[in-house]
């Protein structure tokens, strides 16, 4: 049921995008020849004439559209006539094409605003992280460490911990010898090499005798070097280097030892990388009735792991008026955005494969769970971000969207003239299968991610 919810909620968001552009049209006076509930694949369930526009309405009920003479190649109105979009002036057009990108933003924030004042509060991306349990084994390092159930995660090393994800990611990359190293760590481990075999340049030869660091806690050159990471942060700008395969040789060569005697010729920052890659030991500081307890030397294992099972509770910030309502929900939407805006620059830019792009089936699987586990409220608040997110990919200047036919009024403002129908025509064609091809492939993963369980 809460998936048939999410899809009627997904359709909403396209016909209210569409409705922006027949309100607008209508408010310029333009009469739009049709306006569709439902995609035109199938029977016509109703059809019946209101005003100057048909209505129609599809048994293929998701989304729909609104069409114009323009849009009709058989249309009778004349090449010359007001009522067909091109002859109207730029602004009206842009009005128009945009009318659909704006209703999508409101009804974004009307919703978020809905939760606002339903829920008492929104959430504010930060969360209570908490040690749930430990697991059952006597050897674990949380169990060593002194980890107790319901101890508050409130810091790790420098990073404050209001993300239960950024905490395991932090475990993650700091697992025991798992080939990777930090840039910063690397340049700190070699600075040290230097400080202890004074002689040495920056290749070694073959029989060379180098005097390694410590490895030890309290070894400040050895010790992780991580920066403050908060949700909303790109935390993705810190340098990590991944061991080649003489690395990693040199790494369990030089394993416990203080001395090391170059087999090969090699360069200091192969030695200094395979020294970096060792045992990542970490300060945990956690909240236990009250106090604050600093665990020292917690090293999470080579899968990233310490042994204990997180829970945690998302933070709110209560509405306590129509005032605050209005404030929080554009805070939250904002920062919403911005996040999307991130995300898509990160996607083209290559940062997130493309393995990761989604469509309507992982949304209405993800949207019915969320409605289905976490209530109407949370699926509200999703559908608003998906709304915005609609209006977001529609503004990309790609032909077929409205961020493409925003362009063309762009270039014909400019330059004082308008592309022809033909190769406006051309432009949308190819965007068009763009399109097409774009949603076979975003299909294709959301079907693998549902076969193998990704959501």
């Amino acid at each position: 049921m809460s998936l048939i919810i999410m899809i009627l909620l997904i359709s909403v968001l396209i016909l209210v995008h569409e409705l922006g552009h027949f309100l607008v049209a209508r408010a310029v006076g333009l009469k739009p020849e049709k306006f569709g509930f439902g995609l035109p694949f199938g029977p016509t369930l109703y059809e019946k004439k209101w005003g100057d526009t048909v209505v129609c309405v599809h048994a293929f009920l998701l989304g729909g559209y609104v069409s114009f003479a323009d849009d009709d190649p058989d249309s009778p109105l004349p090449e010359d006539d007001e009522n067909r979009i091109m002859n109207r002036p730029i602004w009206q057009r842009f009005l128009i094409v945009s009318a659909g990108v704006f209703a999508n933003a409101v009804l974004a924030y009307v919703l978020v605003l809905i939760v606002a004042l339903g829920s008492g509060g929104l959430p504010v991306g930060k969360y209570n992280v908490y040690v749930d349990d430990l697991y059952p084994k006597s050897t674990t390092v949380a169990q060593e460490a002194g980890f107790a159930a319901k101890d508050k995660i409130i810091k790790l090393d420098k990073a404050e911990i209001n993300n239960p994800a950024v905490f395991l990611a932090l475990l993650n990359e700091n697992a025991t010898y798992n080939s990777k190293v930090y840039e910063e760590k690397v340049e700190a481990v070699a600075a040290r090499i230097r400080e202890l075999n004074p002689s040495l340049g920056e290749d070694i030869s073959a029989g060379t005798e180098v005097i390694l660091p410590e490895r030890t806690p309290e070894n400040p050159m050895i010790e992780p070097i991580l920066k403050k990471i908060n949700p909303g942060e790109d935390y993705e700008n810190k340098k990590i280097i991944e061991l080649n395969d003489l690395q990693k040789s040199l790494r369990d060569k030089t394993k416990n030892s203080s001395k090391f005697k170059a087999e090969q010729d090699i360069t200091l920052d192969d030695l200094a990388m395979a020294i970096s890659d060792t045992e990542h030991p970490l300060t945990i500081v956690v909240l236990r009735d009250g106090k604050e307890v600093s665990f020292e030397n917690v090293i999470p294992n080579e899968k990233g792991v310490i042994g204990i099972k997180l829970s945690f509770e998302e933070i709110s910030q209560k509405t306590t008026g129509l005032l605050s309502a209005v404030k929080n929900s554009w805070t939250y939407l904002w920062i919403n955005t911005t996040m999307m805006i991130d995300g898509l620059v990160k996607l083209f830019t290559g940062k997130i494969p493309m393995g990761e792009l989604h469509g309507i089936i992982a949304i209405a699987k993800v949207g019915g769970d969320v409605i289905q586990y976490q209530g109407i409220w949370k699926g509200f608040l999703l559908t608003a971000i998906i709304s915005m997110n609609l209006a977001i990919l529609n503004l990309l200047p790609i032909p077929a969207l409205d961020g493409g036919h925003i362009l063309f009024l762009a270039i014909e403002k400019i330059f004082g003239k308008r592309f022809s129908t033909d190769m406006q025509e051309t432009f949308v064609r190819y965007g068009f299968s763009f399109l097409i091809l774009l949603m076979v492939f975003v299909i294709c993963n959301d079907i693998f991610a549902l076969v193998t369980k990704k959501f």
